[in-house]
């Protein structure tokens, strides 16, 4: 068992490492441009002449789209031979006087009816690379359609260190690897108080708003609505994260479906990844590696899913989680309330809790968390969690509505219990060694953000203090 799980490790580090290498390019300075151009965007062709100057300030003034001067011949489907728009911005050998780190400001006016089909390229989408300093904010793209092949986003193929705020997307992208509804890969990238409505489309690193992010990056306060669709690394926010990249303050509410590594929110993080206060509401549906939040949850003690809930059903094969699929780092004060169900190695909230020995440094913790949903399997089903390897504590399922009455960690509690606060704060009660930090209120539109967790005694099961 441990070397089957080594194995799936290895591979899913080799994948992010290849990620990697892909999007971590990022040294040096980006010169200017001789060319005259405008500030101020009126149509396509103002809009086409930023690439004169990729260093400059620009601001939108006006929404453009298919009537707009220009379209014709610069972004629509017959635009470049049928290859629709050229970004702004790209990445070719290196060249970093190609890369946009000027400022772009749409001033909330939309760009809409942008075409692109370029699937033998990359780094593909209204801007290509936005570098360090670059900065897209108050922008949208909408009714795009985005096709490339690696780094393809709606608004921006690669973020390298740039900034990304207040921008949406609408439509649909599609592409291979790291492809998101709004950004295809963020490398040391910023992105904030954003979202997308596209369907999304690829093989490997596929996100409703981000394909794929590493390097400290970060999405916050952001969120996605589309359906995602792809074979490995496949979220509803975030295809795949690593090496410092975080997730916060955001959530997904479409329906996500793939092969392996599929998460509501997240389809995999490893390398110190974190996910924090936030929630998916989709269905998911994949064959192996399935979870209601995250896919997979790996690479260690220090990557973290904390603060979270997820509330769609998931449906899947082998390994399948309510909230994490596969867990190798920590959860902690989370809960899933969706159905689960697929053949084996199913739990209400992490389908398996993994301990190896074998260089993979996994130390699966789950703490202060509990699952409501029914969960139904073949082999090593459990109410809370199906395969447990390592440590489980504080946490607990409800044995009526999952209809389980084992899990492999955890406590059982009815109906009754799991909307009592002392099962969660009397150390008496069976399975709890410390109490939640969790106070009862008047009703669930009274919170109190001092703490953790409230709760309506005798009436809600616990919920998070910050959630909507």
């Amino acid at each position: 068992m441990k070397i089957i799980l080594s194995s799936r490790r290895h591979h899913y580090v080799t994948r992010v490492s290849t990620f990697l290498v892909m999007v971590a390019l990022i040294t040096g300075m980006v010169g200017c441009g001789g060319t005259p151009y405008s500030p101020e965007i009126r149509d396509w062709y103002d809009l086409d002449a930023v690439r004169n100057n990729l260093g400059g300030d620009y601001i939108l003034m006006t929404d453009l789209d298919s009537s707009s001067p220009g379209y014709s011949g610069l972004a629509s489907p017959t635009a470049n031979e049928g290859k629709g728009w050229e970004p702004i911005g790209i990445f070719d050998d290196y060249d970093q006087e190609l890369w946009f780190t000027g400022t772009f400001d749409g001033q909330g006016y939309e760009i809409r009816d942008l075409f692109i089909d370029r699937p033998d390229e990359t780094v593909i989408g209204l801007f290509g690379y936005v570098y360090e300093g670059g900065i897209i904010k108050n922008s949208s793209v909408m009714n795009g359609t985005v096709i490339g092949g690696e780094s393809v986003g709606g608004l921006v193929g690669v973020n390298g260190l740039g900034t990304i705020t207040d921008c949406y997307s609408s439509g649909s992208v599609s592409g291979n690897s790291s492809v998101g509804g709004l950004v295809g890969a963020n490398s040391l990238g910023t992105i904030t108080d954003c979202y997308s409505t596209s369907s999304v489309s690829g093989d490997s690193g596929v996100g409703g708003l981000v394909g794929g992010q590493n390097l400290a990056s970060t999405v916050s306060h952001s969120y996605s609505t589309g359906a995602v669709s792809g074979e490995s690394f496949v979220g509803g926010l975030v295809g795949i994260q690593g090496l410092g990249g975080t997730v916060s303050h955001s959530y997904s509410t479409g329906a996500v479906s793939g092969g392996s590594y599929v998460g509501g929110l997240v389809g995999g993080q490893s390398l110190v990844a974190t996910v924090s206060n936030s929630y998916s509401t989709g269905m998911v549906s994949g064959d192996e590696t399935v979870g209601g939040l995250v896919g997979d949850n790996g690479g260690g003690d220090e990557n973290t899913v904390i603060s979270c809930y997820a509330t769609g059903n998931v449906i899947g094969n082998e390994l399948i989680g309510g909230l994490v699929a596969s867990n190798g780092g920590n959860v902690t004060n989370c809960y899933a309330t969706g159905s689960v169900s697929g053949n084996t190695t199913v739990g209400g909230l992490v389908g398996q809790n993994i301990w190896s020995e074998w260089g993979s440094y996994d130390r699966g913790t789950v703490t202060n968390s509990y699952s409501t949903g029914s969960v139904t399997g073949n082999s090593s089903v459990g109410g809370l969690v199906g395969c447990n390897n390592y440590t489980v504590i504080n946490s607990f399922w409800d044995t009526e509505t999952s209809g389980q009455a084992t899990s492999d960690g955890g406590t059982g509690k009815n109906m009754t219990e799991m909307k009592d606060i002392t099962t969660f704060t009397d150390t008496e009660t069976e399975g709890l060694d410390e109490p939640w930090d969790i106070i009862a209120v008047a009703n669930p539109g009274t919170r109190n953000p001092s703490y953790i967790w409230n709760i309506v005694d005798t009436v809600t099961c616990p919920f998070l203090s910050w959630q909507p």
